[in-house]
């Protein structure tokens, strides 16, 4: 599943219960569209796709300090709290915050914003930011504030969707709540102009089942819930099990160069990137 030299081995399966379809409870937040719920059967696939980069990346996290910038529902926090030596959680959303503190209390859960990151320098070994990147407006500067809370030697660990696959032939996203997203070469530089060095570009690809759902579905699984979630209406029930039936081990984790694929035909993007 994964290209990605880490700094210990990458169990296959590090959580197994919450990788299979109908053991996540769902969450007491609303699904809003602007951040990912698990145990919703209609959100599975972009639940899994996203839970997929937490589990592989989760050793790089192995008794480090660990900020995650920009938790959302707060399941990936939890998830990296049970390797590593502790996670600080900061999110803009007052809400989030509150639903994390309930829900997930091994996670310090504060609320923050992300341009002006409530941490003294050099105080984390890892800063993790999923998905959540296209949400800034002021991308700079929150790499600038990665930089500074990050000790000499840690490691920010950025996933964001591929521009070039998730809003193609346009640089104006399709998504509402997304600013800017980037494709490989502009998240390098992005990172590059910020004082990092990018030691892995990786993409997240479908797998053989989710290959063969494309398609079943008339060459795209995705296309296929887009539309049934613009026309308002039931879901086709056969579409509905086989979303829900989507695990994390369906999508690939690969680094493009090693597997011979194309970065820019990834889904998303995954960035290693050091501070120096």
């Amino acid at each position: 599943m994964s290209a990605l030299e880490t700094d210990g081995p990458v169990d296959p399966n590090p959580a197994e219960p919450a990788s299979r379809p109908g053991t996540v409870p769902p969450s007491e937040l609303p699904l809003t569209g602007e951040r990912t719920i698990p145990g919703l059967d209609v959100e599975n696939y972009w639940f899994r796709r996203h839970e997929v980069v937490y589990l592989q990346l989760a050793p790089l996290c192995a008794d480090r300090d660990v900020l995650e910038a920009g938790f959302g529902e707060g399941y990936g926090a939890d998830l990296l709290a049970g390797v590593a030596r502790g996670v600080i959680g900061v999110d803009y959303d007052e809400s989030a915050v509150a639903h994390v503190r309930s829900r997930y209390p091994r996670v310090d859960a504060r609320q923050g914003n992300l341009a002006e990151l409530p941490l003294p320098d050099a105080s984390a070994d890892i800063v993790v930011n999923f998905q959540v990147i296209e949400h800034l407006w002021d991308q700079s500067q929150f790499v600038a504030e990665c930089l500074r809370v990050l000790r000499p030697g840690g490691k920010l660990l950025i996933s964001t969707p591929n521009r070039i696959t998730f809003t193609p032939g346009s640089d104006t996203p399709i998504n509402p709540f997304h600013t800017r997203e980037l494709n490989a070469a502009e998240l390098t530089e992005l990172l590059v102009d910020g004082g990092f060095t990018v030691e892995s570009m990786l993409g997240v690809f479908h797998g053989p089942a989710l290959r063969a759902l494309d398609d079943k579905h008339g060459g795209s699984i995705i296309e296929a819930q887009i539309a049934r979630a613009l026309a308002d209406a039931p879901w086709p029930a056969e579409l509905l099990a086989d979303v829900a039936g989507v695990a994390s081990a369906d999508f690939d984790l690969l680094d493009a160069e090693d597997a011979g694929v194309d970065i820019d035909a990834s889904l998303d993007l995954v960035a290693v990137a050091v501070r120096p």
